[in-house]
This record gives structure tokens, sequence and C-alpha cells, in this order.
């Protein structure tokens, strides 16, 4: 728990700068985890993962638009980028 203190410290201290990289970060990470899901073919199941990895992405997107505070939008980030990195794994597999 200390490790995850120290990362929303830091980004608390510089939430601008750290959002928008992070926004570049997760809107890549997830654009690679909706291309492998879309390689896989378009059926229900394949749709039903690139909407979650979408919602993931626009959550924290508008999480940094709405200017939430600093520790849930921290979260949202981390648990976009879990969601992006399961789809992707489940994918390349």
């Amino acid at each position: 728990m200390t490790t995850y203190n120290e990362l929303l410290g830091e980004y608390r201290k510089n939430e601008t700068g750290y959002a928008s990289i992070f926004v570049m970060i997760q809107s890549c990470f997830g654009a690679v985890a909706a291309m492998a899901v879309l390689m896989q073919g378009i059926g229900i199941f394949q749709m039903i993962q690139l909407f979650l990895v979408v919602m993931g992405c626009m959550s924290f997107n508008a999480a940094v638009l709405a200017q939430l505070p600093s520790k849930i939008t921290f979260n949202i980030f981390i648990l976009s980028l879990l969601v992006s990195g399961l789809v992707l794994g489940a994918n390349l597999m």
C-alpha cells in the first residue's frame, strides 16, 4: 500500500502534467487492447470485451475533463490499465 500512496502523492503534486501523460498512455494501451480484440473476430464476446476497454478509457478521459478529485482520477487510471491489460492478455493467448 505504501507504493500506491507514494504514486498517488506524486500524481497530486503535478496533477496537470501527469493527467496529460496518463491520457496518452491509457489511450494507446486501450487502442492496442481494442485491436487485439477485433483481431479475434466480431462476435458478441468480442464486442463485450471491446465495450469494457472503451468504457475504461472513456471513464478516465471523462474524469480528467471533469476535474474529479485526484484520488478518484488516479484510481480510474489504474482500473483502466487493469481492464485493458486483462483483455489484451486474454486475446494474445
